[in-house]
């Protein structure tokens, strides 16, 4: 069948092979409509997808976007030739296969179009099996040329890499002949050996091999093949070159040497010469060694470590047992090592390590070990002991020889250590358990105010026992709902009534009962669960002061107590107001306890938040004013609102005149225009003195104890005196 070139055709699509896997590209450019929309029905296929132009420029305008595999280009086009497409192509290097497709008769036309690139060319009308073939042929063939240039590419690029890692290598590459002669020698024989490789190039290989090993490696060149990919290893001397290496060069090195026959002769002999590999396995026994000592020595002080001293301390215990002797075991940490470190740096800090452990080394026996564990630890192992007395001896030594100042770049530093001791074998029987007894006893050291050293008994075991069990059973007590909050009155002289309610966080365990805060607050701030204890604190005591706001009382204050941790939290002041407003509390009613160590230590970054608190209008309290002997310049700073009163002040109070520091505090109260409170109060005397020096407000057992939130509530209705509320 035949189709004029200016009418449209259909045709059914012949039966194909499964659709492939990649989309073919196919672009028909052609100025005839009817041509540009029967073209894709006829050559439909599965996987094609045809796109369209009708000029010249709309062409190229396509093929700059994406590439295409097959252009079926039309020789005359509005605004040129189908040529200026091949032209742009060519230009472009690009891989398209063309078909050109024209009316003309002028032999001219196809030779441009094939001398341009064109892969084929059809003169219309033309059938359409014979365009069907013209376009299979054309993708076949451009197929079969990507795959080439492909495996080309592929194979360029593997010997390329081939031979840079060859030619890079760190070893020793190398070829011989059937002769046993070099025929290839990488770079790396001139570094390793001293020979430039052109020099050795045709000599045997056995003219560098030592001649002790000569033989070996002869047999192994020339030993029957076992079979095919078959490879040996060995080890061997090689000889150097010294006279062309620079310094001590050795006369010979040890080899690694990894040997691959080649291709091999008829009689099955290895004839066909070989791939060798030499590696200096010099560098990896030096690495080894290395190695070694990095796994059982701490690097910075090149003292036994972890492992090696677990291992010295297990050989030890198992000699004492066997002579009925004893060993004790030392756990030192330095004091305030951390203050070096933050101060100065870690460069500095290092330096004093190397420090302490010259010293601590210069004060032991012969035989005993000393290993640092990491950071400021060390341990020490005292084998061979009398008893008691001996380990104390040592302590002492230690101590005496951290007396004098160690010199750093910013001036001396004057260390001191915490000692734990347990002895073998009254306080265990296993290193693990003597290493544990002296760390927990060097932790009673710091705990009693460091610089010493103690030996371990067993009532310090069970003291860290039950702290451990504490740490558990505190991880969960928020979620099992065993906090809760007692209050205590706060009671206004001159009005007779209560006008606070100090909020007191009580744990009520399920086996050991109602646990004072003193024990487990500071277990909680060490274990980082004291923010979300006093975002239930906070949100606990709101709510109740709501509910009491709701019966009436809507003058009461609600006091409690913070954390110093919440004031390193960015957010305290946003955590506290919102509460507030969820709880539509007005903000004045709610007062923020503080310490007053909290408020020297971090003067600048404490103030910031108190300002921030009292700008959204809470009240803050300075609590156990006086016990840290506050500067005057800190009430500058810090915008409080109230002074209270510590009891250990109001404890020793008999008469007006009897302390000092009550008559100052209240003055202070007074110059700064703050409130003033009192706790602690027991006696009906210390109120009378205490309202004879100015103070109005007062908490104590005189009045009541802290209770649940149903007692409390009925104090709100009862008169303020002991009788009433006690």
């Amino acid at each position: 069948m035949v189709i004029p070139a200016d009418q449209p055709f259909q045709v059914r699509s012949e039966q194909t092979s499964p659709a492939p896997e990649l989309v073919c590209r196919i672009l028909v450019v052609d100025d005839d409509p009817a041509l540009r929309q029967s073209l894709p029905r006829a050559l439909a296929r599965n996987g094609r997808k045809f796109s369209e132009s009708d000029t010249v420029a709309g062409a190229i305008a396509l093929l700059e976007r994406e590439p295409f595999d097959l252009v079926l280009l039309d020789y005359r086009l509005p605004d040129g030739t189908g040529l200026a497409v091949l032209d742009w192509l060519a230009q472009h290097q690009r891989e398209e296969a063309v078909i050109m497709i024209s009316g003309e008769d002028a032999l001219d036309a196809a030779i441009g179009a094939l001398r341009g690139g064109a892969d084929d060319y059809l003169r219309k009308p033309y059938h359409v099996a014979q365009l069907q073939r013209a376009v299979e042929s054309a993708l076949h063939k451009a197929a079969l040329e990507r795959a080439n240039r492909a495996m080309s590419q592929r194979l360029r690029t593997s010997e390329r890499l081939h031979r840079y890692l060859v030619e890079s290598s760190p070893d020793l590459i190398f070829t011989l002949d059937a002769e046993g002669r070099f025929s290839y020698l990488n770079p790396r024989v001139k570094a390793l050996l001293g020979y430039d490789r052109n020099v050795l190039m045709r000599r045997p290989f056995t003219t560098l091999v030592m001649p002790e090993d000569v033989d070996r490696i002869a047999t192994l060149l020339y030993a029957p093949v076992a079979g095919p990919g078959e490879s040996f290893h060995v080890e061997l001397r090689l000889r150097r070159n010294r006279e062309l290496l620079a310094g001590d060069s050795p006369e010979w090195i040890t080899v690694a040497l990894t040997g691959i026959p080649m291709p091999a002769r008829e009689d099955g002999r290895r004839g066909g010469g070989l791939y060798g590999v030499a590696r200096d396995i010099s560098e990896r026994k030096r690495a080894e060694e290395i190695i070694s000592f990095q796994a059982y020595h701490d690097q910075l002080t090149r003292l036994p470590n972890r492992v090696l001293f677990k291992d010295r301390l297990e050989l030890a215990i198992a000699q004492a047992q066997r002579r009925t002797g004893a060993l004790a075991v030392m756990f030192i940490d330095v004091d305030r090592f951390k203050l070096v470190n933050d101060t100065f740096g870690h460069a500095e800090g290092d330096m004093l390590l190397r420090g302490i452990a010259a010293r601590l080394a210069g004060t032991l026996r012969r035989g005993d070990t000393l290993a640092r564990l990491g950071g400021d630890e060390f341990t020490v192992l005292l084998p061979d002991i009398n008893g008691p007395q001996d380990a104390e001896v040592i302590a002492r030594k230690i101590l005496d020889s951290l007396s004098a100042p160690f010199p750093l770049s910013h001036g001396d530093f004057r260390a001191t250590a915490s000692i734990g001791i347990a002895l073998f074998p009254r306080d265990g029987d296993g290193a693990e358990d003597l290493t544990r007894h002296a760390d927990i006893a060097m932790y009673q050291v710091k705990r009693s105010g460091k610089n010493g050293f103690r030996f371990f008994d067993i009532a310090l075991n069970s003291h860290y026992r039950e702290r451990i069990v504490l740490e558990n059973d505190l991880r969960t007590a928020l979620e099992r709902r065993e906090f809760e909050l007692h209050y205590q009155p706060q009671i206004s002289l001159t009005q007779h009534r209560v006008v606070g309610m100090e909020a007191l966080l009580r744990w009520n365990h399920p086996n050991l009962g109602l646990v004072s805060p003193a024990t487990f607050i500071p277990v909680a701030e060490e274990m980082g669960l004291i923010g979300d204890i006093s975002r239930w604190v906070l949100e606990e005591a709101c709510g109740q002061l709501a509910r009491w706001r709701e019966a009436g009382h809507n003058d009461l204050r609600m006091s409690l107590n913070l954390s110093p941790h919440d004031f390193d939290s960015q957010d305290v002041v946003t955590m506290v107001t919102e509460c507030v407003e969820r709880h539509r509390l007005p903000p004045s009613q709610l007062e923020l306890e503080i310490t007053e160590s909290m408020m020297m230590q971090d003067a600048a970054g404490v103030a910031a938040k108190v300002r921030g608190l009292r700008e959204a209008g809470l009240s803050v309290a300075i609590d156990d004013f006086g016990t840290g002997y506050s500067a005057l310049a800190y009430l500058q700073k810090f915008p409080v609102s109230t002074l209270k009163i510590d009891r250990s002040f109001v404890r020793e109070l008999e008469g007006p005149n009897t302390n000092p520091i009550i008559s100052a505090i209240t003055g202070i109260a007074r110059g700064f225009g703050l409130q003033l409170i009192a706790e602690g109060v027991e006696r009906s005397e210390q109120a009378e003195t205490l309202r004879t020096l100015g103070c109005d407000v007062m908490q104590g057992f005189l009045y009541a104890r802290p209770a649940p939130a149903a007692e409390a509530t009925a104090w709100l209705y009862d008169a303020p005196d002991a009788s009433a509320l006690h």
